[in-house]
């Protein structure tokens, strides 16, 4: 489903992705662990497509939801996401002005559209609103205020996986969505994660800097990024090891 090979990336002149090399199949879910600046959330936002990321080497190839392989750093980052990419931030931003209803069916009809697709109706989407925030255990009125302004740190990410289930991608690239969550909410995004994402066309690539996440969502495989590269790969057990060593039991192999 998602095929990165020897990818080199840079900000400002700086080199973060130094050769990254790494694949998702289809029905998996991968998980990405690594000290700070090992360049995680760069890697998220060259695969969205973020502006002032410059990709210097290497490709990245998506089955999108046709099924077809696509060149993704062809695509414009709204391209991306018409192509079935979903990006869930570590810190969702505030939209004052704009609901989250009046958001996200605006952003469901734009990608149906360029897929081809007919529009929702208002009544239509509703309903397929209220069913996914049920998923989170969101009270529809809290999709009726404006885009995260006034929301808790739990909120956000409930909102933000609500948003991932009305759009329905075909891969989900989620930036330590457990970042600011108590334990309810941890249990809940976690279940909601598998509720939507845990299906055979599907695939998700989940940053974080901590194994607990990974209790509710176990991977089928766990990487270690340092350095702008995968150093080691392993199954959930890694996580466990890291969350009990550290990352200096790895020693070179993350630059301690």
């Amino acid at each position: 489903m998602l095929k990165i090979e020897n990818l080199h990336a840079e900000i400002d002149g700086k080199q973060i992705l130094n050769g990254l090399t790494l694949e998702v199949g289809a029905g998996e879910v991968h998980a990405i662990m690594g000290p700070n600046g090992a360049g995680k959330s760069t890697l998220a936002y060259v695969l969205g497509g973020r502006p002032g990321y410059e990709v210097t080497q290497g490709s990245v190839t998506f089955n999108g939801q046709d099924g077809q392989a696509i060149d993704m750093l062809e695509l414009e980052t709204h391209e991306r996401a018409a192509a079935g990419l979903f990006l869930g931030f570590q810190y969702p931003v505030e939209i004052p002005g704009v609901s989250n209803v009046q958001f996200l069916r605006e952003a469901l009809n734009s990608q149906r559209k360029a897929r081809g697709e007919d529009p929702l109706t208002g009544g239509e989407f509703l309903k397929l609103a209220k069913e996914k925030a049920a998923l989170l255990k969101l009270d529809m009125e809290m999709l009726k205020r404006n885009v995260n302004v006034g929301f808790s740190g739990g909120e956000k990410k409930r909102a933000e996986m609500v948003q991932m289930g009305i759009l329905d991608p075909r891969l989900a690239v989620l930036d330590e969505t457990d970042s600011g969550l108590d334990i309810d909410a941890l249990r809940t995004v976690g279940e909601g994660i598998n509720a939507i994402m845990r299906q055979p066309d599907k695939g998700v690539l989940l940053i974080t800097h901590y194994q607990r996440l990974l209790d509710y969502v176990q991977p089928d495989k766990v990487h270690i990024l340092a350095r702008g590269r995968i150093v080691k790969t392993g199954g959930p057990e890694l996580a466990h090891d890291l969350e009990r060593e550290g990352y200096e039991a790895l020693g070179e192999e993350v630059g301690a």
